[in-house]
């Protein structure tokens, strides 16, 4: 039986994402802040609540789902008849700056 509890702890304990590795690397975090401030809060967003029909992205609520992969494809795509434009592979460093905005939304959001 102690077998079988290492096992499930070893696997609990796996690799973590790539937003995840990013929160503990500052200069990642920095890049996705001043991501999200070009681009995101250029356009639409905002790191106040500002209550208006753009969603407010640091709190509990994500209408799209909030799993790390779940806002990395959000990010990407967009959100088929909303205002939200996927960056698709825009950004400067790709997939990886799209990491660093998903490691930046999930460094600044309240405790639910």
């Amino acid at each position: 039986m102690p077998l079988v509890a290492v096992v499930v702890l070893l696997t609990a304990c796996g690799d973590s994402g790539p937003a995840d590795r990013m929160l503990q690397q500052p200069e990642d975090l920095k890049r996705g802040r001043n991501l999200f401030v070009g681009s995101c809060m250029g356009y639409c967003h905002s790191m106040q609540d500002a209550k208006k029909d753009i969603p407010y992205l640091f709190d509990c609520e994500w209408l799209h789902g909030g799993s790390d992969d779940q806002i990395f494809t959000t990010i990407t795509n967009g959100v088929e008849g909303t205002k939200m434009l996927g960056v698709g592979n825009k950004l400067p460093e790709g997939s990886t700056d799209t990491w660093r905005l998903v490691a930046f939304l999930k460094s600044e959001r309240r405790p639910c």
